[in-house]
């Protein structure tokens, strides 16, 4: 395999196209398209999502220090898409998108109905790093959509969603399932135990 230096740059794909809402009342209420968010901690568990300060909805974070991250699907790709190329200066994007705007359970900021699940995050502290400034906030609730919840087992079911991802300035639904966590310690355990029955 031959390869070459790359100019540094964010090369880190592919990421979560996530659908942020903000605001404390209607007037405000804001929908911002981002993909430079993700996990930071499991227990509490927090987030960050990361916002030019040039951004009509940077100063509604800055004020209200809340936000819920809509996790975005198949369906909800072209709203996912022009909700990132619009400004809310212009625009009323829940109005333009035809997207219902949900009540939150503890945050001000509105939900998303279309989502499949909404991310409820109360921001505890604000990074200035360049473009843009990182907001960490931790989650406070999170609503899911029930038919994504296995009436048996009452597992989330999630990957039944149709999510989707951005990678190099693409969209792309998520694919074909090829392992699951610890699966490759799992086929160690199998080999083991065809091994130890063909002795006996």
């Amino acid at each position: 395999m031959s390869k070459i230096s790359w100019k540094p740059g964010n090369m880190l794909y592919p990421l979560p196209a996530v659908m942020v809402t903000v605001g404390d009342k209607p007037e405000n209420y804001n929908i911002i398209t981002i993909a430079w968010t993700g996990t930071i901690c499991s227990d509490p568990p927090m987030l960050y999502i990361s916002v030019r300060p040039g951004r009509h909805s940077y100063h509604i974070l800055k004020e209200t220090g809340e936000f819920v991250i809509n996790l975005t699907t198949k369906e909800l790709a072209f709203a996912t898409d022009w909700c990132g190329v619009r400004s809310g200066r212009k625009y009323n994007k829940f109005e333009k998108m035809n997207l219902s705007i949900g009540k939150s359970v503890k945050v001000k900021a509105p939900a998303i109905e279309e989502s499949p699940v909404n991310i409820e995050c109360k921001v505890t502290d604000v990074r200035k790093l360049g473009s843009h400034d990182m907001f960490i906030a931790e989650v406070v609730n999170v609503q899911v959509d029930e038919s994504f919840i296995n009436e048996n087992t009452g597992a989330l079911e999630l990957n039944k969603a149709g999510l989707i991802t951005y990678s190099h300035g693409n969209y792309f639904e998520i694919g074909k399932k090829i392992g699951k966590f610890g699966f490759s310690v799992e086929k160690k355990k199998k080999k083991k135990k065809r091994k130890n029955s063909n002795r006996n």
